[in-house]
Parts: structure tokens; C-alpha cells; sequence
């Protein structure tokens, strides 16, 4: 707490509330916050709530009263008011905050307008946070005025893990430099100086400089859940790392007791104040969170806490769902009246209503609030019904953020270099990555200091780097991928690993909901930048968990790219280009061609490139050409492949002395359809070679494009070869040969081909 002392030195001493009302909403927030102004100003803030509530209150009803033109899907966030606000009015603008889908009134707090968020109620182009591609109340946000909002899916408690992520990123990111985060610095005081109100504010705010730039330049996260989703398994994943590595993060929980028309003691056995009991290290909290007063004291408190200790926290807050649950579920369809009487006892807006006629606020005063509010929503709706939609054309906009590697560079085989295996090539540019960039970090399973990773493809680098920097994770497939988006959003550069291919099926729904989504729906203020690397194939008797095949599922992702080098020169090349790419980037890495164990496989070898070696993604690779004479008599066919398959064509083409063109397709998306269509056109017959089952794979969709492209070229029907269609790769190395294929099984498929 500040001392009267310092007001009365710095002339403020009875001119405290006068100059909170002279602040912008920025600064008042700033005050409130790392001031700790609330005793002083309890009455201003109540009333400000009660502003707050009564604009949420009107909106619910005005949205209710125009259900045709609020015709997409929302929630409203009646009956959670309080602990939204309190928590809002406790954030600095250097903090993140996840709010989800019925916290409108902590955006209210946050102070963004109604019409901001009508914008996106009604899907309009002008809306800030998606442009109209996305729900009610499904904002994000990077600015210098409020907090920052990472991109959130709907789907119920999957926001904990990029949250948690932001909350690691913070912590990682402050151990390389401690004024990282948000610090009111030089540049900041002077816009300050600058501005409209600027010189007295200037001159208070520069006084107590060192008390702002302690709490400003420690940022804090809140992660905000209804009750119901804490029985996710991906937000105990989140509990688990954020206990573990003592992270500065709020999981505000806000309880209602019901999960659209399950209630708690359906779904659940405990709360969430009582569930996490279980996860050392996070503290906890229950309140009434429909209760304005109770809710500012405890957020205050916990959220100082957070803020100087860097120490997970829990909020538990009891709420009542006064509104529909969305507007297509409506609360009539499964409640009954003695249940929606119950929740109405505890109404925030009259619970606050109360409080300030306690305080003897005139009713007067009071209802003028309450008349001034309903008055601006309606102006605030009619603004955003008569504003425009969006355009069209805008609807393929910011899938991607732009790549800066565009060309291939570097030497790919200097004269003073060895030939390196690919597991090698790997490990050396990620240590070259490490060096250069000090953001970036390396972690997943088993990738620490003691193995390195179970092909030793991290080996050393915690040694060279810290434990910090390079480390194990729990068996989370979900977190390790999910944590990225909030990694990325802080500007830490992840490199994360899923230990087998096999396994990255837990980690899916992050990287469908969140991570592929998150630059499109954000408008490109939240690309992910991460690369996610994962051993593939089978080789050798890996059985049915530790040899299979996904790039067809990943490629039905829409919104990341998916690179599969052959070689050590590609595996290096390709990996630093992956990097650098701002969005989410997939490297599957054949297990096979890792030490070029596997017959056949010796080419997998390469010369080491030099350390500025790149090749940018979507671009691949001639790896064997035909003869020009035989192309020219029609003697010739192409083969379109990628990983293992490179070695099983080159096998199999020793047995057709000019007749066999082999491309590397190296990136699977983005794809060099470019070189693809030229050379199927060039030969006009085309065998395309994959290790996965061939049915609905990749190669029979991409054989589906080239017969469209292709088909007045085409002296043969495209062919496609891949695995037997079974569930699994079966251990027995006879059944895995008869399974896959091979260098025999492909030469007897070129000559039919080639006899056609």
C-alpha cells in the first residue's frame, strides 16, 4: 500500500479522487492496480461496476429482443458480471488473459466498447478480434492499452494449455531478461508525455516510476474456465506443468453449476476449488463471485500475489447462469422455474444495487445509471446493425503469415565439410538455431540431459544450452504441442518433439483447434510459430505403436505446413527454414534414414551444409533424372515420392537405365505442384509412392490432382502404391515386409507401367 507520505509529497494528498477521474481508462487502470487505490476509491469503482453491469444487463436483453438479427450463436454473461470485473479492473495492460466464451463483461472492464463486441455478435467485417469468422465473445487482441488475448478455439477448456504456454513463455523469457514483459520504459513515459493529458499525469506517473515499472514489467496470465470444463484431461495437463514449474498463471474457474444441461453432480464428483487439492503448488481460493466487493479483494490480492511471486493460482468463484446457456440452448428447453429461482437470488446487478443504497448512493443516481446504460447499448447495436459485412474476397485472407525464406541459400556440400548422418544434420542446426537465437528452446520426451532424445537426436544440447533451455516433459502430447501457441505469442520460439509418430493422436486437438486456426481466425495477429518434430515409419520390427504413417491425417489440417526431408543436406537445410517460418510447421523424420541402418539407405548421408544453408518450404527435388533420349522416345516414366520412398525408387530404378525420374517432394504442404505437373507432363506416365496405406491417402488425392492437370499428357492412368491397407504395422519383420513396400515390389509396378 502506498503511504499517505507519498501523496502528501507529491500534493496529492486531498486531491487523490480528483485525479483518478482526470486518468484515461489506461491510466485509471494502471493506479488502481499498481497503486493499490481501492480503499481510497471504493465507491468510484463500485460505481463503475455498476456502470458495467447495467451495460451487460441491457445488452442480454437487446440481443434477446432482436433474436433475428442476432441470429449467430452467443452467450451472454448475465449472472458472472462481478468476478469478470473485478477481475478486469485488476489487470495492467502488460498481462494476458484467455477469456472465454461468456465473458463479456471482463471485456466490458477491460474497456473495450459494446459496439466492439456487437461487431462480432453479428459477424460483421469490421469486427477487430475475426473479422466475422468467428462467435460472440471469441476475442483476441495485442495492443498497448489492454492485455493481450491469444487466439481461443470453443471447444471447452482447450484454451488452458496455450494459456499455460503464454505463462511458461513469460517465465522463460525473463530468465533471459528480466525487464522482458511489458516495462513502462523510457519510450512508454514519453508517448505518455505526449499525449492529450499528458503533462500532470507525466510528471505524477514519472515520480513513482520505480513502484509502476516493479509490478509493470511482471506480467501476469489469466486463464479464465467454466466449472464444467475442468473435467477436460488437457486442462489437468495444464494444472500439472503450471504446478510443476510454478508458473505465473490464474485459472479463474467460474461455477454455475450446470455444462449446457448437465449439472455438477453429473458430470463431477468435486469442484474445482476441491479438485485442485491434488496439484501441489497451486494455491487456491473459493468465493462468491457474484458478490462485486468479495470478487475485487480476492482478485486484488491473488492477482498481487501472482504478480510478485510468480506462483500458480486458483479462483474458484460461485456464479449464477441467469442467461441461456447459448442462444440455441435455451434455459427453458431443461430448467425449471425453482432452479432459475434459486440462481436469481444471487444476481450481481441486484446484489451491487443493494451495496450502493447501503452506502447511500441516491436511488436517483442509481436509476439514472441504469437509464444511461440501456440508452447507450441501444445506440451501440444500432451502430453495429447498420455496419457493413464483410467482403467476400477477404475470405481466404491471412491462412498463413508471410515466410521470409524464399530462395534457397548457402552451400549444400562445402569441399571442407564430412558426410553426416540425418539424426546428425538434425542436431546440428538445431544447435546452430540455439545459438542464434537465444528465444529459442527445445523440449518434449525423453529430449533432456540424460538420453537426448531415444534416437539421440537432442543429444548434448541441454549440456551446451541449460536445463532451462533444453528439457523433459511429462507424457503430454497435448501440452507439448498446445503449449506453443502461447509460447509463439510471447516470442519464445519453441522446437518440440512428439517421441513417435504413433503418438501424436493425444496431441491432435490442439493442433486442430488451436494451433491451425489460431493465424486465419486471429486475422494474423496470432500466427503460430512452432516446430513440432516427429519420428515416422517403420523399419525393422517397431510393431504396431512405433512405425506408422500420419501425413495423410495431419494434411487434412488446414492452416499448417507439413516438411518430410529424406536426406541430411534436406534434413538441415529444410529444418532451419522450418524454424523461421512463422507459422506451425510439422517435420516428420523417417526413423529408418535417421543412421541409415536400413539397406539401401546409405545415400541418407550427405556432406554437411554450411551453417547458412536453407531451402525454402514447398520447393523439391529432381533426385534422379532420365535420359533425355529415352524421354524423347517415350521410353520414360516419373516417380513421386518422399521419405523411405526415395530409396525404395532409386533401388528399384537400377534395373531401367534411363527410363526412371524420381522427385522429392520434401514438403508436403505446402506442395511444388509446379515441378509435379512439369514433370508428369514431360514423361506422361507417373507411379506415386508412399510408405502409408494407400487407400484415402495423400498419394491417391495427389494422384486425383495430377490426373486433372495432367490428363491431355497422360499415356497411362496415374499409379499409386503404397502400404496394404491394415490397421497397423504388425511387429514380425516378415509381416512388416509383406506390408510395406520395397525396392522389388516397386520395380515389378514400374515395368507394368512402363510396358503400357
Amino acid at each position: 500500500m502506498v503511504s499517505n507520505q507519498f501523496y502528501k509529497t507529491i500534493g496529492l494528498r486531498y486531491r487523490k479522487k480528483h485525479f483518478y477521474n482526470s486518468c484515461n481508462l489506461n491510466l485509471q487502470r494502471i493506479l488502481r492496480v499498481s497503486l493499490q487505490l481501492y480503499s481510497l476509491l471504493d465507491q468510484h469503482i463500485l460505481l463503475e461496476a455498476y456502470t458495467h453491469i447495467c451495460q451487460a444487463k441491457a445488452m442480454a436483453a437487446i440481443y434477446e429482443a432482436n433474436r433475428s438479427i442476432c441470429k449467430y450463436v452467443h452467450s451472454t454473461s448475465r449472472g458472472h458480471e462481478a468476478i469478470q470485473l473485478a477481475t478486469a479492473y485488476n489487470l495492467l495492460p502488460c498481462d494476458y488473459v484467455s477469456p472465454y466464451y461468456r465473458d463479456e463483461s471482463m471485456m466490458l472492464g477491460m474497456g473495450f466498447t459494446p459496439y466492439t463486441l456487437m461487431l462480432q455478435l453479428l459477424a460483421k467485417g469490421e469486427d477487430i478480434f475475426t473479422g466475422g469468422r468467428s462467435y460472440y465473445n471469441h476475442p483476441n487482441y495485442r495492443g498497448d492499452d489492454k492485455p493481450t488475448i491469444i487466439h481461443q478455439s470453443s471447444a471447452t477448456g482447450m484454451q488452458a494449455i496455450p494459456t499455460t504456454g503464454v505463462a511458461q513463455g513469460l517465465k522463460y523469457l525473463a530468465s533471459l531478461n528480466p525487464s522482458r514483459g511489458g516495462t513502462l520504459d523510457s519510450n512508454n513515459l514519453e508517448k505518455l508525455q505526449n499525449s492529450n493529458e499528458g503533462q500532470s499525469q507525466y510528471s505524477i506517473l514519472n515520480t513513482q516510476y520505480s513502484i509502476l515499472n516493479t509490478q509493470y514489467s511482471n506480467p501476469i496470465v489469466v486463464c479464465s474456465l467454466g466449472d464444467a470444463s475442468v473435467t477436460e484431461g488437457e486442462v489437468s495437463e495444464a494444472f500439472q506443468f503450471a504446478a510443476l514449474h510454478q508458473l505465473p498463471i490464474i485459472f479463474l474457474v467460474q461455477d454455475n453449476d450446470w455444462g449446457i444441461s448437465v449439472t455438477a453432480a453429473e458430470a463431477r464428483t468435486c469442484n474445482a476449488y476441491e479438485f485442485i487439492e491434488g496439484f501441489k503448488g497451486i494455491k487456491r481460493i473459493s468465493i462468491d463471485g457474484y458478490n462485486f466487493e468479495e470478487s475485487f479483494n480476492a482478485m486484488q490480492q491473488v492477482i498481487n500475489e501472482v504478480r510478485e511471486n510468480s506462483t500458480p493460482y486458483l479462483v474458484h468463484a460461485r456464479v449464477p447462469l441467469l442467461g441461456h446457456h447459448t442462444s440455441g440452448v435455451r434455459k427453458d428447453f431443461y430448467r425449471t422455474e425453482d432452479d432459475l429461482r434459486k440462481h436469481s437470488n444471487d444476481d450481481p446487478y441486484d446484489n451491487l444495487r443493494n451495496i450502493l443504497l447501503q452506502q447511500g448512493v441516491e436511488e436517483n443516481h442509481i436509476n439514472k445509471i441504469e437509464t444511461e446504460a440501456a440508452e447507450f447499448i441501444q445506440s451501440e447495436f444500432d451502430k453495429a446493425v447498420a455496419s457493413p459485412e464483410p467482403l467476400a474476397s477477404s475470405v481466404t485472407n491471412h491462412v498463413f503469415a508471410q515466410t521470409t525464406v524464399t530462395e534457397e541459400k548457402g552451400e549444400r556440400a562445402p569441399k571442407d565439410k564430412e558426410k553426416v548422418l540425418m539424426v546428425d544434420a538434425a542436431l546440428f542446426a538445431i544447435r546452430e538455431i540455439m545459438e542464434d537465437y537465444p528465444e529459442a528452446l527445445v523440449y518434449g520426451q525423453d529430449v533432456g540431459r540424460r538420453l537426448g532424445g531415444v534416437f539421440r537426436e537432442a543429444a548434448t544440447l541441454a549440456e551446451q544450452f541449460g536445463d532451462h533451455r533444453v528439457f523433459n516433459t511429462a507424457i503430454q502430447e497435448a501440452y507439448i504441442i498446445g503449449s506453443t501457441v502461447g509460447m509463439s505469442a510471447v516470442g519464445a520460439k519453441p522446437i518440440v518433439e512428439v517421441q513417435f509418430a504413433d503418438y501424436i493422436y493425444p496431441g491432435l486437438n490442439q493442433l486442430v483447434t488451436e494451433i491451425s486456426k489460431s493465424c486465419y481466425l486471429s486475422c494474423g495477429k496470432f500466427p503460430i510459430q512452432t516446430l513440432i518434430r516427429v519420428p515416422i515409419g517403420a523399419y525393422g520390427g517397431g510393431g504396431p505403436y512405433h512405425s506408422g504413417s500420419v501425413e495423410s491425417t495431419l494434411l487434412t489440417i488446414k492452416g499448417i505446413k507439413i516438411v518430410y526431408p529424406s536426406c541430411a543436406a534436406d534434413m538441415k537445410g529444410l529444418l532451419k527454414a522450418a524454424f523461421l517460418d512463422p507459422n506451425p510447421v510439422v517435420m516428420l523424420e523417417h526413423k529408418g534414414l535417421y543412421w541409415s541402418k536400413v539397406p539401401g539407405t546409405e545415400d541418407a548421408k550427405n556432406t554437411e551444409p554450411s551453417r547458412d544453408y536453407i531451402i525454402p518450404l514447398g520447393k523439391g527435388n529432381i533426385v534422379l533424372h532420365a535420359d533425355d533420349e529415352k524421354i524423347n522416345d517415350g521410353e520414360t516414366c516419373c516417380v513421386i515420392t518422399y521419405g523411405m520412398g526415395i530409396y525404395w525408387a532409386k533401388a528399384a530404378a537400377k534395373n531401367f537405365a534411363g527410363q526412371i525420374e524420381i522427385i522429392d517432394l520434401r514438403t508436403l504442404f505446402p506442395l511444388d505442384e509446379d515441378l509435379v505437373f512439369a514433370t508428369v507432363k514431360k514423361h506422361g506416365k507417373c507411379l506415386i509412392l508412399t510408405e502409408e496405406q494407400q487407400n484415402n491417402s495423400f498419394a491417391e488425392a495427389l494422384a486425383g490432382r495430377v490426373s486433372k492437370a495432367c490428363f491431355k499428357y497422360l499415356d497411362a492412368a496415374v499409379e499409386v502404391m503404397g502400404a496394404l491397407n491394415l490397421p497397423a504395422v504388425p511387429m514380425n519383420v516378415i509381416l512388416e515386409k509383406e506390408m510395406l513396400p520395397n525396392a522389388e515390389k516397386v520395380s515389378i509396378r514400374l515395368k507394368e507401367l512402363l510396358n503400357q
